[in-house]
């Protein structure tokens, strides 16, 4: 099967699959969902700090593993970006997953799995709202 897929596929095919596998241990081991603000915003002042901690830690290693590893094209285009627009991009982020009780890992990963009902609309939501930005992005560059 795998002679059948071309050759950039394979990688993030291969991500995917660790995500998953990464998201289902923790729900099987702990119990708890693999949702990045969650995990974040309970680290900063809630129990279970400790596996809290080291969750986020493996994902700014496994970050800066994988800039090191691809060199500059991982953030291409990024520089084209103001600052400005880059914080207040950050800041509706960090609201929206407020609002919306979870981020893309929490509902796209793990809710999804699940079969959550909150989940599937969060997902309609906030992909809708990619798409319309990039979209408006793209028409003229209204955002």
């Amino acid at each position: 099967m795998l002679d059948l897929l071309p050759a950039d596929y394979l990688p993030p095919l291969i991500g995917g699959a660790l995500i998953g596998l990464a998201a289902g241990l923790l729900r099987f081991g702990t119990g708890q969902i693999a949702g990045i603000s969650g995990v974040l915003r309970i680290a900063m002042r809630g129990p279970e700090r400790g596996w809290r901690f080291a969750f986020l830690a493996g994902l700014l290693i496994a970050g800066a593993g994988a800039a090191w590893r691809s060199g500059p094209q991982l953030a291409a285009g990024l520089e084209r970006v103001p600052l400005p627009m880059l914080l207040v991009g950050g800041l509706l982020v960090g609201l929206g997953t407020g609002i919306g009780n979870g981020c893309t890992s929490g509902h796209g990963i793990c809710g999804l799995a699940r079969l959550s009902k909150r989940s599937m609309a969060a997902v309609a939501v906030f992909m809708l709202a990619a798409f319309v930005t990039v979209w408006l992005r793209r028409m003229g560059g209204v955002l």
